[in-house]
This record gives structure tokens, C-alpha cells and sequence, in this order.
């Protein structure tokens, strides 16, 4: 079992990073969360959720332990696999998540794509209890997006059209909307447009 990969961050996009260890690269699906906290690094280490199936063999990675904690809570919930926990906390930072789950707030969970009410509630139901053994205060503020520069329009356009497309959305729907978000806030960094992008699509 993999428990983290540390070595020179050889690409990033918002959906994948891939980590070069002693010449072996290791791509790792990741959210948003934590594309904010290693974004600008030249060295990153990832906490690491190793998806085993016949047909394929998927890494998830993760900036810090509780991440990785709240994602293993997400897919042990009927009906939500790796890439659905990966999207909620995409959309959502792990206090936050916390918050709309300890609150009992389905009608913000299903805000994300592809949750609808009976998940979000299948969600709240069985990680009420569960949730608060992750050791993050209810208290706790800021999110993961906080800080970042903005990078030109074109960039970002491009980035959150490649991350969405990533996440299995089709190109057209998804540049016509980030489009949209950009011409409402130009200043936007990539996560925030891609996090608006996943409420809208």
C-alpha cells in the first residue's frame, strides 16, 4: 500500500498532478482543495488513496491526512464512487463539508453535480456521526482557494475548460459557461471558476 508519493512536481493541472519520484512518475487524481495548496511548489508530497479494479488501477492524492480521511468517509457511502468524492471536495473544502454535513444542509450538497437530495441525505445520514472523528473543528474558516493569483483569462479558460473535461464534462457546455464566469469576474482564479462551473453545469 502506497501511504504518500514526495518528489519534484512534474505536472499539474486542477484535476491531476503528477509527482516525479527518483524518475517514476505518479499521476494522482486531485480536487481543487488541494491543486490550491500545492500550486506554485517545485516539490510536493501527496497522501495517497490507491483505487484497485480489474479494468484499472487509479491514484487519488491528497495535500494533508484530512483530505484523504474525509474522501475515505465520502466512498464508503453507497453510490459515491472516487471521481463523486473527488467533485464534492472539489466544490466543497474539507470545513466546509464538515459544516454542510454536521448541519444537516442537504440542500447545499446537492448544489454539486451530480449529488441529488436522496444522495445528499444518504450522505448526511451516514457520516453525521462519522464525520466528527476527522478532528476538524466546526469552527474552523478560510478556504483552500484563499490567496491564489489570478492568472490571464486565457489561461484560466483554459485550465478550468481542461480540468472540467477531465472531471467527464463535454467541452462545449463547459467553455460556454466558464466563459460566462469570467466575464462576470475576470479576476477569478482557476478553482473559483471551476468551482462556480460545477454548480452551473
Amino acid at each position: 500500500m502506497i501511504e504518500y508519493v514526495r518528489g519534484d512536481l512534474a505536472e499539474l493541472t486542477p484535476a491531476v498532478a503528477v509527482i516525479d519520484c527518483n524518475g517514476v512518475g505518479y499521476a494522482a487524481n486531485i480536487s481543487l482543495n488541494t491543486y490550491s495548496a500545492i500550486q506554485g511548489k517545485k516539490q510536493c508530497k501527496l497522501y495517497v488513496y490507491e483505487a484497485i479494479r480489474e479494468d484499472a488501477y487509479v491514484l487519488y492524492g491528497f495535500a494533508d491526512r484530512l483530505e484523504r480521511a474525509i474522501f475515505l468517509l465520502l466512498i464508503s457511502v453507497s453510490g459515491i464512487g472516487g471521481n463523486t468524492a473527488r467533485m464534492i471536495l472539489s466544490a466543497l473544502s474539507p470545513s466546509e463539508l464538515v459544516n454542510v454535513i454536521s448541519s444537516e444542509n442537504a440542500n447545499l450538497l446537492k448544489t454539486v453535480k451530480g449529488i441529488g437530495l436522496k444522495t445528499a441525505q444518504r450522505i448526511i445520514v451516514e457520516l453525521k456521526d462519522k464525520i466528527q472523528t476527522v478532528g476538524l473543528p466546526l469552527s474552523a474558516g478560510g478556504t483552500a482557494a484563499g490567496g491564489m493569483m489570478p492568472a490571464s483569462n486565457a489561461e484560466v479558460l483554459e485550465e478550468a475548460v481542461a480540468a472540467l473535461t477531465m472531471l467527464g464534462f463535454a467541452v462545449a457546455p463547459s467553455q460556454k459557461v466558464v466563459v460566462a464566469i469570467l466575464k462576470e469576474q475576470p479576476d477569478a482564479p482557476v478553482e473559483t471558476v471551476i468551482k462556480l462551473a460545477l454548480k452551473r453545469l
